[in-house]
């Protein structure tokens, strides 16, 4: 017997069956993959702690270049030589601490719960880094990075990225011009933890000023330079009473 092919039934049945044949292969194909993707997603994880501690493979000063995925592992371990987990008060060592969900801490946080808050510790040129990562909201989607910093609260380099900000607007939050003006950047003001404001109209142009707790604002870009100082204030404030125990001034 001949099947119809014109009738609905078969269009209908030859759809549902075509998914069903097509999901089974992405789900197998997913679970596949699973693996790779944890482990492009750690290397990535390094490569932005490291380049917030300036170790890259930037050429001029443009550019924006990761210690490659096949040196990173290695680099990782030379130059991040602790790390720890801060957790109400207590300090306790974890040599995967920097695979901690920052976003899921700051919810608990949030929520009135006690977050793991992680801190990777680097030595680079006989000086000490403590990196510390972040999470945010921009404009569109979420927004994250990596500040290194000195026993001093002063910033020593940072890394930013983000999910969906506008091309040559908000995305400009990872161009190495905007990340490089932290460098140098206090996070105190009189002695006192005040952070790092993304300003408009803060006449530093040239950002020379390394006390004024600000760097200036991306052209076309308020909402998500604004979301770049909440995350620093919000996520850095959690870690406060660590950092005021690293100080030495």
């Amino acid at each position: 017997m001949a099947i119809n092919t014109e009738k609905n039934v078969y269009t209908v049945l030859f759809a549902a069956v075509m998914v069903a044949v097509v999901g089974t292969i992405l789900a197998f194909a997913a679970s596949g993959l699973k693996p790779l993707i944890k482990e492009n997603e750690r290397f990535e994880k390094q490569q932005n702690i490291l380049y917030a501690m300036g170790v890259n493979e930037n050429s001029d000063e443009g550019s924006v270049s990761f210690i490659p995925t096949s040196e990173v592992e290695s680099t990782f371990s030379e130059y991040i030589t602790r790390q720890i987990v801060v957790r109400d008060g207590e300090i306790t060592e974890d040599p995967e601490a920097y695979l901690i969900d920052m976003k899921k801490q700051l919810n608990l946080a949030k929520d009135g719960e006690t977050p793991s808050l992680p801190v990777m510790i680097g030595e680079k040129d006989g000086k000490t880094y403590y990196v510390i990562p972040m999470y945010g909201k921009g404009l569109w989607d979420a927004i994250w990075g990596h500040m290194a910093i000195d026993e001093n609260m002063v910033v020593q380099g940072v890394y930013f990225d983000h999910k969906g900000e506008t091309p040559g607007l908000g995305a400009n939050i990872k161009a190495r011009y905007f990340m490089d003006d932290f460098s140098g950047e206090s996070l105190l003001n009189n002695g006192r933890y005040a952070g790092i404001s993304v300003a408009k109209g803060n006449n530093d142009p040239l950002n020379q000023d390394k006390d004024d707790n600000q760097v200036d604002a991306l052209a076309g870009a308020t909402i998500t330079g604004n979301g770049i100082t909440a995350m620093i204030s919000e996520t850095l404030y959690l870690y406060k009473d660590y950092l005021e125990s690293i100080r030495t001034q």
